[in-house]
């Protein structure tokens, strides 16, 4: 028998995200410099930092390059940032193999993609999660699809889920925002 989502959030250790499409609506303008700009959603944003603050590992695997996101990432508390990853599935074996040591297995993992390039990555992961608005493909596969869309709260959804089922949702007293 096949469990379902919610049971496997017991054994959720860590996050690994997409950028565009899940972090940001996938929609951005192209800047002066010609740099893409992309918004970050706050409730996201939130839900990381507490995360990685109560000990889960969070990470981001992204095919785009953008020093300012990876700046907003690493003030959230992110180390593992693999950017321009034109193969995630390279840059998903590097992670594993970074936390090896400490007994993190794929099946630990939730992973959230939108597109075609977070295809095979979902599928080696424990949960594959999909933003509301993921292409048929990904979503037909994840286990998990958010009803928010990507840029919309949907990194929000998955984490909050994960962290009150794991009874680790409230901040404790000492931490700060």
């Amino acid at each position: 028998m096949t469990k379902n989502y919610k049971e496997l959030l017991h054994h959720i250790k860590a996050f690994v995200f997409d950028i565009d499409g899940v972090l940001t609506s996938g929609i951005f303008q192209i800047g002066p410099d010609g740099e893409p700009i992309r918004n970050l959603n706050s409730k996201d944003g939130y839900a990381m930092q507490l995360a990685a603050k109560k000990g889960f590992i969070v990470a981001v695997i992204s095919g785009g390059k953008c020093e300012g996101v990876k700046a907003s990432l690493k003030r959230l508390g992110l180390t593992d940032i693999y950017m321009g990853s034109s193969h995630k599935m390279d840059s998903w074996k590097d992670f594993l193999a970074v936390y090896e040591h400490a007994g993190l297995k794929p099946e630990n993992i939730l992973y959230m993609g939108d597109d075609i390039p977070d295809y095979h990555v979902m599928l080696s992961a424990g949960i594959g999660a999909a933003p509301a608005n993921a292409v048929p493909e990904i979503r037909e596969i994840a286990q998990y699809v958010s009803p928010k869309k990507g840029g919309e709260g949907c990194v929000r959804d998955v984490i909050e889920q994960t962290l009150k089922l794991q009874d680790n949702w409230m901040l404790d007293e000492d931490f700060s925002w």
